[in-house]
Parts: C-alpha cells; sequence; structure tokens
C-alpha cells in the first residue's frame, strides 16, 4: 500500500469512510453486499458519526458504527485487527481457533458479539413498551485474522431450528467477515468482495479497476485520500494506531506466556501418561531439555 494512504482497517479510518453522515451511499452500499437483501436498504441513520479525541487513546474504546436502515433494522459493525496466531502453536494438534485449550482468546468474538446484540436489541424498549416495537437487529464483525473454523470469508447466521432447519425468526442475524481467507480469484463482480479488496488494499490494481466502474467504491477512495491528506487527522490516525498496537503488544505477551505455560502442562500430562519423549517433542515443540527439565520437577 502507497505510504501516502492510511489504512482503511485501522477502526479510526473505517468510521470515518463507512460511518459517515456525508457518505451514506458509502455505508448503504456496503450493507447491501453484506446482508444482500431482496429489497435493497435505500436509506440509513447513522447514529454515532462522531469521534471523540479521548477515545482515540483508550485501548478498550470501541469505534464501532450504530445505524438503522430504513426497513428499521438496527446494526452494529465492529472491525477488529488482531493476529492471534503464535508460533509455538503450530506443532500442537490443530483445532478450530476458538475452542484451542492452550489458547486464551481474548476478544471471545462469538460471546461478544451476542452481549453486544443483546444489549441492542433490549436497548429498544423503555419501561413498558410492548414487545411487538423490537426491530430485526443485525451485528456485523470484521476481521482481520483468521477466526472460524471453516474456509468461507462471509458467514451469516440467524436462529432455526435444530433437525429441520426451519427458520425461527430472523430477527437476530450476526455476521462474521473474515479478511484473511478472502482468495485471490473471488469475484470481484461480488460487491462484497469488491468492498474486501478495499479494504485489504485500497491502491491495488484491483480496486484502481473497480473504482472506474462503481461509484460508491470511487467515492469511498475519495474520501481516504483526503483523511490522508489531512495533518489533523493523520496526527489522530498515528494516536490510534499507536494505541492499537501497545494493546496488542499487551495482548501478545500475556498469549505467549499463556501459550508456554500451557505447552509445559501438556507435556507434563503426556510424560505422566508415560508417552514417549520423542514423540512428545512432536506434540509440543519443547526441546529435549526442555522436557527432561519438566520431568525433573514432577
Amino acid at each position: 500500500m502507497n505510504r501516502g494512504l492510511l489504512d482503511p482497517k485501522i477502526d479510526f479510518v473505517f468510521k470515518k469512510i463507512f460511518g459517515s453522515e456525508k457518505h451514506p451511499r458509502v455505508l448503504i452500499s456496503f450493507l447491501n453486499a453484506i446482508l444482500k437483501p431482496i429489497n435493497p436498504i435505500s436509506n440509513v441513520e447513522i447514529r454515532n458519526s462522531d469521534l471523540e479525541k479521548e477515545f482515540l487513546d483508550d485501548k478498550f474504546s470501541r469505534l464501532d458504527i450504530k445505524a438503522r436502515t430504513n426497513k428499521n433494522e438496527i446494526i452494529n459493525i465492529e472491525i477488529q485487527l488482531k493476529i492471534h496466531f503464535n508460533h509455538l502453536v503450530n506443532d500442537i494438534p490443530s483445532l478450530p481457533f476458538q475452542e484451542h485449550p492452550l489458547l486464551k482468546n481474548e476478544y471471545n468474538m462469538i460471546k461478544r458479539s451476542l452481549y453486544y446484540w443483546s444489549k441492542m436489541y433490549e436497548e429498544q424498549l423503555n419501561e413498558g413498551d410492548d414487545y411487538s416495537k423490537l426491530e430485526r437487529t443485525i451485528c456485523i464483525n470484521i476481521l482481520n485474522f483468521k477466526y472460524l473454523d471453516n474456509n468461507r470469508f462471509h458467514n451469516g447466521y440467524i436462529l432455526k431450528e435444530i433437525e429441520t432447519n426451519e427458520e425461527l425468526t430472523n430477527i437476530q442475524e450476526i455476521h462474521f467477515i473474515e479478511i484473511p481467507k478472502l482468495s485471490e480469484d473471488s469475484d470481484e463482480k461480488d460487491m462484497l468482495v469488491a468492498w474486501m479488496e478495499f479494504l485489504k488494499n485500497p491502491e491495488s490494481e484491483k480496486v484502481r479497476s473497480l473504482e472506474l466502474t462503481i461509484s460508491e467504491i470511487r467515492e469511498a477512495k475519495d474520501e481516504l485520500i483526503r483523511i490522508s491528506n489531512d495533518k489533523e487527522q493523520r496526527l489522530l490516525y498515528e494516536m490510534r494506531s499507536k494505541t492499537l498496537k501497545d494493546k496488542n503488544s499487551a495482548l501478545n505477551e500475556a498469549e505467549r506466556k499463556g501459550i508456554e505455560k500451557g505447552i509445559e502442562k501438556v507435556a507434563k500430562n503426556l510424560l505422566d501418561m508415560g508417552i514417549p519423549i520423542n514423540e512428545i517433542i512432536l506434540a509440543t515443540g519443547l526441546s529435549e531439555n526442555e522436557i527432561l527439565n519438566i520431568k525433573n520437577n514432577i
């Protein structure tokens, strides 16, 4: 990516582009690309377009986008930048990321998303209101890392009957979009693929071609260029980027220590089971000396 352009995957920039009242067409196009409704969204009301400076320096602030569509759907979009995997995990039997016994997923994305969905759903009612006032509520999670145990870059979930797959209701909908799973040969005529290409690298040849024919992507690119050329916006971007990097560094260090302790526990359990040291080396990635030290301390 050209150094002159800011990264649209940083939540500060993402919100400036997709959560701006000045560019509703961008968000409308993005939502229609994800939800693919029979009757496309034609209008959105953005609920939290302000970006307070104090939030940019807060490691725990959420710069998400909240909106209501012309169909009264309540929508929340959040983008997450975090690579969770550590090289120590490579030699451990593969499991879905969120189920791996040696990894602490500080985001708990599934539970986290359900929690925010439930808050959005509940906040629609005031005391004494009738349940009929509750509207369709949608959470969209855009991840710059692989999370779910499948190869699809876009997964959407609703409530269905377990055996018949019959839909109970569409009032709850949760989406996960994992940018790294987007393949090079994905169909760029699909608008969601086109938007993901923009987020991956807005300076790519693919995006240059797309912006010639898709006015919303051209509008998003123009806004990104405007933000990138604004000194104050660039300073705010740098502040937010540093905050996110500091947070990720702290989490990665905690994750690394947790993984090491988990691996040692696995090695100890395997030793207790009488598994040969050479097999424990293959299973854990530990050296023979490290395993012998664990054995001597049992």
